[in-house]
């Protein structure tokens, strides 16, 4: 029976400070946001190669991570910044096979008490 080997690479928790969301103080001040991102490949031939060029180079994964969050274009949603941030890493990462991105935003304008905001955005090549 043929085996398919599937593994994940994870950033955690890499933080921006950035000018994103709805309202125009927002975008005025900025803020911190949090980006989780699951990278998912078959892994066998960098493990059985030790060779960097056929797995997930993580520096280039966090580089194309800060380049859509330091953007010009704001986003009013960080449901727009996950999925461009997905978008642009299963594009030029083409060993990945999924990815999963997940945005967070701590100052959030809200009447009320609330650590943070979180959206996640999911591709898969099929």
């Amino acid at each position: 029976m043929p085996l398919h080997h599937r593994s994940s690479t994870r950033l955690i928790n890499a933080v921006f400070y950035a000018r994103h969301g709805v309202h125009e103080e927002e975008q005025r001040l900025g803020g911190r946001y949090e980006v989780d991102a699951e990278l998912c490949f078959d892994s066998v031939p960098a493990a059985e190669t030790d060779d960097l060029g056929k797995t997930v180079d993580y520096q280039r994964a966090y580089s194309i991570i800060e380049q859509v969050i330091a953007a010009d274009k704001p986003a009013a949603l960080i449901e727009t910044l996950a999925y461009r941030i997905a978008t642009r890493l299963i594009e030029e990462l083409t060993v990945l096979e999924s990815v999963t991105v997940k945005v967070r935003k701590r100052s959030l304008p809200l009447e009320g008490l609330c650590d943070y905001a979180e959206a996640e955005h999911c591709i898969e090549k099929r």
